[in-house]
Formats: structure tokens, C-alpha cells, sequence
């Protein structure tokens, strides 16, 4: 079911003067900008080749279970947009999963496309394709409208404690 949704979600994606294709994340996608990219949502560091292909393959090795998915831009060849779902596997609700989506994010010179609801589209499908019961995800308060856009509604409280 997984690869259906995701073969599916390979059509253009039409901008005003642009041409979009969404995607599987790929190992060339970091000559492409992806890092760049998430340096734009937060502090990405500076990963060499190395490291990302290494990361590269860890997540790979886990299938559908983390998919991330980017937006290439197809007359520049840069990556315009991008976000990540992890599956967790549960004992609660018959031993069900949940969907984690992460790290949205749209190149600023591109927002105002839809590109970030088409990501979130994308991940969500992903995520019923692989029989998960919700999708969860955390935002800043700033962000809390568009997320509304795509669906999703304010449940609760995040918190979180980080290890520098």
C-alpha cells in the first residue's frame, strides 16, 4: 500500500512559474540544497558527504517505517520543500501506530505555493497507507494556522527537554 501512495504522489505538482515533483528523499539530494534547506528551519550543522550517506542509509534500512520526502524543483534542481514521518508501533488501540511528522520546511524563496500542505499531503497519505490510527506532529505557535490548513488540530501541550 505503502509504494501505491507514494508512486501516486510522484505527479507534478503545477506553480505559478515553476514545476514541482514530490518525492522520496535521495542520495543525491544533498549536492541538490536539502541541507541548505533544513538550515532554514534550524540549526542543521555542517554534515560531510560521509556522515549524510551513512545517515542516509540508517534511514533507508527502516523502509516505510521513516520515509522523507522532498519537493525538487524541476527547472533548477534544487530542493524547494521537505518533511520527514516516523512510524511508532504501539501496544494502545490493538497494538496500532502513529505517525510522527518532522521537520517541515519550505525553501523561502518559494513559500506561498502550497508546497508545505503538499508535504504534509503527502506524509499523511503515507502514514494511512501504513494503517496508523493519527498523525502527530509539534509546531511553533506561529506555524499553528497553516497546520490547521492541513487538517490537523491543536490537542494538547508539547514539552520536551533538549541534551545540548
Amino acid at each position: 500500500m505503502a509504494e501505491a501512495s507514494i508512486r501516486n504522489a510522484k505527479s507534478e505538482i503545477d506553480g505559478e512559474e515553476q514545476t514541482f515533483k514530490i518525492r522520496r528523499l535521495e542520495i543525491s539530494d544533498k549536492r541538490k540544497g536539502y541541507m541548505e534547506l533544513l538550515g532554514q528551519l534550524t540549526v542543521a550543522g555542517s554534515v560531510t558527504d560521509e556522515e549524510f550517506d551513512r545517515r542516509f542509509e540508517e534511514i533507508s534500512s527502516y523502509g516505510d517505517d521513516h520515509l522523507i520526502c522532498v519537493i525538487e524543483d524541476e527547472s533548477s534542481g534544487r530542493i524547494a520543500a521537505t518533511g520527514s514521518v516516523m512510524i511508532e508501533k504501539k501496544f494502545l488501540r490493538n497494538c496500532g501506530k502513529v505517525g510522527h511528522i518532522e521537520d517541515i520546511v519550505v525553501d523561502s524563496g518559494v513559500r506561498g505555493k502550497h508546497l508545505g500542505k503538499k508535504v504534509v499531503e503527502f506524509l499523511t497519505d503515507h502514514c494511512r497507507s501504513m494503517g496508523c490510527y493519527k498523525v502527530i506532529l509539534d509546531c511553533s505557535v506561529e506555524n499553528k494556522v497553516f497546520y490547521e490548513k492541513c487538517g490537523l488540530f491543536n490537542r494538547g501541550i508539547q514539552m520536551s527537554k533538549y541534551f545540548d
